[in-house]
Formats: structure tokens, C-alpha cells, sequence
């Protein structure tokens, strides 16, 4: 039986008396990482991303305000929860921590019972909003990534094109004559149909780095970083040809087979070129498709 990962838990404190009594009390539910000051405390955060930090407040050179400012200021680490651990318990004390967005306080001398309920608390939280982001970013009919997913996945890709001066591509994809097969055989038929092409168009391509996504509707879109033209145009007709040979089992027996119209487009980025030009040439491509009797595949420069 595979065991669940460990939610993952970064202990800041100077002493190590408190390190090791936190540790104590909630090693056995997640994997702990320490550290000693605030420059290690972020060094660790960036190499570990732990769930949920616990930061003491009272540390020599850089104290508990100033490491949690500097988290909040990182980019990789920003979103990272926080637990202030405190012996202070003024109201003063307690509303700078939270205006500077720590989720919780932990004061000193620790209660195990409240030290593991105010952890699991924030545990929960950080694992129902990683729930929902993941739910935000995913096509709930194909389990592809939805169009959101997709958009923020080329914004990063172009900025890396564009800085490393390397190519990409992009396929934009529509099922032909979908209309139909609803308008035949029923939405429910259509919706199996959505779904068998999503498993052919994320089985046809191979590099990890390629991005299969639902844009909507019947259409569909792959990114392809650094590829250029002619292996784009590979990869597309690899698609069509797959989609074609493809019989779809359905309800009452009932086979369907289906095509797919791909336009094609690739560049290597300058900062001049934008991504609406990009995905809009690529579109253009998918239309002529159509325009020349569907089942195609299309460059559009």
C-alpha cells in the first residue's frame, strides 16, 4: 500500500529547545524542515516550498517581522503560509503580525493539543485552496487543462522563447462537423466524443514540455515550446491522421468516426511580436482548414 506524501511543515525558531519540542509534537504527521535565522528561513523556503511556515518572532539580526516582510516580497515563496511563534501577547504585537499577513500566532510555553489543532488548521486551508485552483484549471468534461490553464502556461513559455530565442508553435484544433454528431446522436454522444479526442490528442504528443488543452467547445489547442515549423507540422499531422483512424465506441453499439481541422503557426519571439498575433495566425490557419474541406492541416504565416 503507497502511503500518502507528508504535508511539509519549515520550523524557524533561534533555540534549539523550541525546535526540537515543535518538532516533537508534529513529526509524526509531517516531514519537518528547520532553520536557525531568517536568511537561512528563506533559503529554505525557496529550496524546499513547504506547506505552512512556523517563524519565531524574537531572532537576533534579522527577526520574525522582517523574514516574513522578505517572504512576502519573493516571488516563489509569497503564497507560502505563516505561523507566527511568539511569547509576546500584546494586541500590538499581534495586529503587526497580522498586517503583515502571518495566518495565525502560536505563543510560548507550546500546548501540543493547540500547536497540532492551529497547524492542521491551516493545513486544511492550504489544501481545499490548492483544491480549488486545480478544479479552476482543469476542463471538468475532458480533464484537460481549461483555457485559463492554457493561457497562463503560453505566457510563461513566450517570456522563456523570448528570452532564450528559441521556437514555438501552436495548434489550434475544432472536431469537423460536431454540430452534427450532437444534433444525431445527442449531446451525450457528443460529450464521449470530446472526451476520446482529448485521450488521442494528449497520447500524440510525447515531450512532457507539450501542453494539450480544451479552449473551448470542440475546439481544442496544443503548445509546443521550442519547436519549430516543420516539427510542428509533424506533430499536427501525427493528430489528424490519429483522429481520423480512430473508431469511437458509443452507446447502442453506435461507431462514430471523426476528423479534425489543425492551423498551425510558429515563431521565435522578439519582444516587437505578441501573443493575440500568435494564437490569431494559427486561427486563421484552423478557418482555411475548414474553407479547403476540413480534415486538414494548415500553416498560416
Amino acid at each position: 500500500m503507497i502511503e500518502a506524501k507528508k504535508n511539509s511543515l519549515l520550523i524557524v525558531d533561534d533555540e534549539n529547545s523550541n525546535l526540537k519540542v515543535l518538532s516533537h509534537i508534529l513529526g509524526s504527521e509531517y516531514t519537518i524542515y528547520t532553520a536557525k535565522n531568517g536568511a537561512d528561513a528563506i533559503e529554505r523556503a525557496k529550496e524546499y516550498k513547504p506547506d505552512l511556515i512556523l517563524l519565531d518572532i524574537l531572532m537576533p539580526e534579522m527577526d520574525g517581522y522582517q523574514t516574513l516582510s522578505t517572504i512576502k516580497k519573493t516571488e516563489e515563496i509569497k503564497k507560502i503560509p505563516v505561523i507566527f511563534i511568539t511569547g509576546l501577547d500584546s494586541d500590538e504585537d499581534e495586529e503587526k503580525g497580522l498586517s503583515l499577513d502571518a495566518v495565525d500566532y502560536i505563543t510560548k510555553p507550546f500546548s501540543p493539543i493547540v500547536v497540532k489543532l492551529r497547524v492542521r488548521n491551516q493545513i486544511q486551508i492550504v489544501t481545499q485552496m490548492r483544491t480549488i485552483e486545480r478544479l479552476s484549471l482543469i476542463d471538468q468534461l475532458t480533464n484537460l487543462p481549461n483555457r485559463r490553464s492554457f493561457d497562463d502556461r503560453l505566457l510563461m513559455e513566450w517570456k522563456q522563447a523570448i528570452r532564450e530565442q528559441t521556437p514555438i508553435s501552436v495548434l489550434m484544433m475544432d472536431l469537423d462537423k460536431f454540430k452534427k454528431i450532437n444534433d444525431d446522436y445527442g449531446h451525450q454522444q457528443g460529450d464521449l466524443v470530446l472526451q476520446t479526442s482529448a485521450v488521442i490528442l494528449s497520447r500524440a504528443v510525447k515531450r512532457p514540455a507539450d501542453f494539450v488543452a480544451r479552449w473551448g467547445g470542440e475546439e481544442f489547442v496544443v503548445l509546443l515550446p521550442n519547436t519549430p515549423l516543420e516539427g510542428a507540422l509533424d506533430i499536427a499531422e501525427v493528430i489528424r491522421a490519429k483522429v481520423e483512424s480512430s473508431l469511437i465506441q458509443g452507446n447502442n453499439g453506435v461507431e462514430l468516426s471523426v476528423t479534425i481541422s489543425i492551423g498551425v503557426n510558429s515563431i521565435i519571439p522578439s519582444r516587437m511580436d505578441t501573443i493575440d498575433a500568435f494564437i490569431s495566425r494559427a486561427d486563421k490557419g484552423l478557418y482555411a482548414a475548414k474553407d479547403a474541406g476540413r480534415n486538414r492541416v494548415i500553416y498560416s504565416p
